[in-house]
Order: C-alpha cells, then sequence, then structure tokens
C-alpha cells in the first residue's frame, strides 16, 4: 500500500481524497444543505496511539443533526465508527489529525426544497495541531448576531449556517482581534465564532444557555464534568450579559477546533491579569492529557485507533458490521 496517498471516504469507497469531488450542481454546494462533524484524533507518542476524542458522542450528535435536514442514513451509527477507524487505520497518522464527517443533500437540482432529495456521506482526515497558541485571545464582541434558532437551528452543525460565522470572524481579525464573542438578538452572550465560551466569576463556572442560539458543545459538556469531578467547581447554565465579560475573573473558549484557550481581552478590556487563569489553566491541561489517554479514568472517552481492541474501549459497538466500502487506488 502507497502510504503517501491520502484517503477519503466517499460514495461508499476509501478513495484518494483528490478524487472525493462533488458536481457542482450538488444540492449541498448550491445551497449549504448538509452537516457536519469535528473531531480530533490526539497522538501519543510514548504509546504509539492515536486517541479520537468522543467518537461515539460525535456520530450521534451527527445522526441528530440530520434530523433537521430530513435526512436519512444508509450506515447506522456503528457502521460510521468503523468506517472513521477504518480510514484513520489506512491514513495512519502518527501527529494529531482532524476528522471531518459530513452528510449532505446529494441531490443535482435547482430549488432549495429538501423533499425527496437522496443525501450522502463523506469523511475525510487532515493533520491538525493547535488551532491557537496557548497565548490568551484578543477577543471583541462582534457585530454580527448569532443565528437565531428559529432562522436556521443553533443546535445543528448546519454548513450554511457558517457564513454567520465566516463574517463574524472575518471581521474581527482584520479590526486586529484573534477571535469574537456573538450575541443573541437579544442581546445576551451567545457564543464564539464556532466555540463555546465560559465565563469564571466567584470561583464558578458560567455558561450560556442552550436557550441562547448555541451549539450544545460536547467539549462544553466534557468541561462541565472535568470542573465537576476533578475540582468540585460548579457549572451554572444561564443568559450571560455583554458587561459580564468584562467582569468576569477569567474568560475562555471550548470547542473540538479550540479546545481549551483563555480569553485575555475583550472589547480592548483586560481580564483578570490578561493571562490565563487559574482555573482555565487546570482545566486546559486536564483536558489535554485526558485526550492523549494519560488519564485512566476518562478512557470511557476515548477511541485507540491502532490498538488491538479495534478502536473500542467498551462493548457498545459491535465488531461485525458489515460494511459495503472497499478501496480502490
Amino acid at each position: 500500500m502507497n502510504r503517501t496517498v491520502n484517503y477519503a471516504f466517499f460514495k461508499d469507497k476509501f478513495v484518494p481524497i483528490e478524487a472525493a469531488n462533488v458536481n457542482i450542481k450538488t444540492h449541498a454546494f448550491m445551497y449549504g444543505t448538509a452537516i457536519f462533524e469535528g473531531i480530533r484524533g490526539y497522538w501519543n507518542p510514548s504509546k504509539h496511539e492515536m486517541y479520537v476524542f468522543r467518537l461515539k458522542e460525535h456520530i450521534a450528535r451527527m445522526f441528530d443533526n440530520m434530523k433537521l435536514l430530513y435526512f436519512e442514513s444508509k450506515y447506522s451509527q456503528d457502521e460510521v465508527y468503523e468506517i472513521i477507524v477504518d480510514l484513520l487505520k489506512k491514513n495512519l497518522p502518527k501527529t494529531d489529525t482532524y476528522i471531518r464527517p459530513c452528510a449532505y443533500s446529494s441531490a443535482l437540482s435547482i430549488g432549495p426544497g429538501l423533499m425527496d432529495n437522496p443525501s450522502d456521506i463523506c469523511i475525510f482526515t487532515v493533520p491538525f495541531g493547535d488551532y491557537y497558541n496557548n497565548a490568551a485571545l484578543k477577543v471583541q464582541v462582534s457585530a454580527w448576531r448569532r443565528v437565531e434558532d428559529n432562522a436556521i437551528p443553533s443546535r445543528g452543525k448546519i454548513i450554511g449556517a457558517y457564513a454567520n460565522t465566516a463574517l463574524a470572524k472575518t471581521d474581527a481579525v482584520r479590526a486586529g482581534f484573534d477571535e469574537c464573542i456573538m450575541l443573541t438578538e437579544s442581546g445576551h452572550v451567545a457564543e464564539g465564532s464556532a466555540m463555546n465560551v465560559f465565563l469564571v466569576k466567584g470561583g464558578k463556572l458560567i455558561t450560556p444557555a442552550s436557550t441562547d442560539n448555541i451549539l450544545e458543545g460536547i467539549t462544553l459538556g466534557t468541561v462541565v464534568e472535568i470542573a465537576r469531578e476533578q475540582f468540585g467547581i460548579e457549572t451554572i447554565s444561564r443568559s450571560v450579559d455583554r458587561s459580564e465579560l468584562y467582569l468576569a475573573d477569567e474568560v475562555f473558549f471550548c470547542g473540538t477546533g479550540a479546545q481549551i484557550v483563555a480569553i485575555g481581552e475583550v472589547d480592548r478590556r483586560p481580564v483578570g491579569d490578561g493571562k490565563a487563569g487559574p482555573i482555565t489553566t487546570k482545566i486546559r491541561d486536564t483536558y489535554i492529557d485526558i485526550c492523549r489517554g494519560n488519564i485512566p479514568q476518562y478512557y470511557k472517552w476515548l477511541t485507540p485507533v491502532y490498538g488491538s481492541t479495534n478502536g473500542k474501549t467498551d462493548g457498545s459497538f459491535v465488531s461485525n458490521v458489515a460494511i459495503s466500502a472497499t478501496s480502490v487506488s
């Protein structure tokens, strides 16, 4: 096998990624009618192992999101799980890796309707290090409002909605900031351009309520559990006013891409001393240790790719699913 080839899963097969192309008439390309997941694999050189973080939860959310666009999958969750593990084995990454499964409307038709439109699944992987360095970010509150759930479901990772993200992120960077925080139409804090946000005040974590147009992040839930189990820190989920960002002891983003990253400044106002605070730091360091397989208590969240368990950490996914995918060269 030629290890220089990078494979994708496309049209029921593992193919070189250069061959994984869609027709320009494809509905998803023309109208943004697709959903995706961003998943990270962490390379642990001392164990010679790639650990995929919370793979089952990401796949489950992907299937939930598919309902929003009336998609039906020819594959089960178990099969998508197996395909992702097999794709990683085929690409043999030995560095941190980003995994992007996508379900998309594959119809070649004009018109935005989703009636009777077929859908398909594609998956690719790319090397992916830290999205940000560990320096605390300079952030502005964006003039662009976070897309409302009654416009495009905010709890779904719907590709068309990311035009909202693109506008907010681009304007923030062009204004000299690293990132942005978006508000709801009612003026409450929602999230970053593509990550959830936490405040630290009086030793407690505060994060916007799920009804404030946030993505119900898998990393967000992970942070809540780590804070409670490892450090005895309570998390409060509620609506958050903009001015609370200015008065917080610490503020940080979390997400699959961002991981855990401190915010040192909001709208030119320093947060704390402008550096990563103590709570942010210990949650960040613990999170990375968990992802790299260094804390046995959290093996339940990890899928080892190269190990003899064939990517399974428990018995919840069967090993004998019939997958129709075959390789082509």
